[in-house]
């Protein structure tokens, strides 16, 4: 196991992950689609440049390519931006991968506003609700260095297909090593009465611990849970916090439709109904800026996740 506190990106964090598995693991190879430099996979080439392949800017062959090498008996990783490894390969995903029962980790990096100056034709607010639609598909999220390296490892011996949405040139220190981290079990941040927010992602559980503090200033007491696993949803993590507070607040850095939001609501609706709202992008497509100035436009802030929970607190 790797302490992640010093590296500076969490594209790093995943390649370290990579490479750690390769090194154990023979099985292991990976795909690029010609963005190796972008995901600094450079340092998997050098190390095992019979298991690297670059498969150029064709992200549908890539992923079938990948396919094909499961088939083989290995185990592929393979990355392209959050957009292009789901929206552009999605047929393959859904039948090369999904259909055909392969065990395919794909990556999909720089989610949501994280594509910042790519703008809005690369910025994938949908990628989780495409996933979510292929059965078996495990699909994470995680916020911190920690929990992207050690969930990366749990991706692997799950021997499930699954995909992973990370930014690549932000990072954020959460979770010191020790701290459990598993695979399907969120985590609880903060523990209040009044309101759960349920967060998912590096940018709004950034935002949602801050906002915890802003409401806990007006005294409204939130649980805050990191569920750093989209799916499988931790069902039982996600039925203590409505039952504790009666009220749920879901954040996401993409859409509600087939987005998180909607998926917790539909659970809850068929088990404890509560009262609830959500922070996500609406019926918006993305555009161009750097992060502060996204976060902003879409209310990403902790100021805004704040207002709408304390207004969702008090009804």
């Amino acid at each position: 196991m790797r302490d992640t506190k010093d590296f500076k990106f969490m594209r790093d964090v995943m390649m370290a992950a990579i490479n750690d598995l390769a090194a154990i693991h023979e099985d292991v190879v990976y795909l690029d689609a010609d963005l190796s430099s972008c995901i600094g996979a450079g340092s998997f080439q050098k190390l095992y440049p019979d298991r690297f392949y670059n498969c150029g800017i064709a992200e549908g062959n890539m992923v079938a390519v990948a396919a094909g090498l499961s088939s083989a008996g290995l185990t592929p990783f393979a990355h392209s931006f959050g957009v292009f490894a789901s929206r552009r390969a999605y047929d393959q995903a859904f039948l090369s991968v999904g259909y055909a029962k392969r065990c395919v980790h794909l990556l999909g990096s720089d989610p949501g506003v994280n594509a910042t100056y790519n703008g809005g034709t690369h910025m994938p607010f949908e990628d989780i609700a495409l996933m979510r639609q292929i059965p078996g598909m495990i699909v994470i999220e995680p916020s911190d260095a920690q929990s992207l390296y050690e969930l990366t490892l749990q991706v692997y011996d799950s021997g499930k297909a699954s995909y992973t949405r990370f930014p690549r040139k932000t990072i954020a220190h959460r979770y010191p090593l020790g701290t459990k981290v598993e695979l399907g079990k969120g985590i609880e941040l903060a523990d209040g009465g009044d309101l759960a927010i349920v967060a998912t992602g590096q940018v709004m559980v950034d935002a949602a611990t801050k906002a915890v503090e802003l409401l806990a200033q007006k005294g409204i007491k939130a649980t805050l849970v990191d569920l750093h696993t989209i799916r499988p949803l931790d069902t039982a993590l996600i039925d203590k916090v409505a039952k504790r507070t009666g009220h749920v607040l879901v954040c996401e850095n993409g859409r509600y439709a087939g987005g998180v939001g909607e998926m917790v609501a539909g659970y809850l609706a068929k088990t404890n109904p509560v009262k609830m709202d959500f922070v996500n992008v609406g019926e918006r497509f993305g555009e161009v800026g750097n992060l502060d100035y996204l976060t902003k436009a879409f209310g990403f802030t902790p100021e805004h996740i704040a207002e709408v929970g304390e207004a969702l607190a008090k009804r």
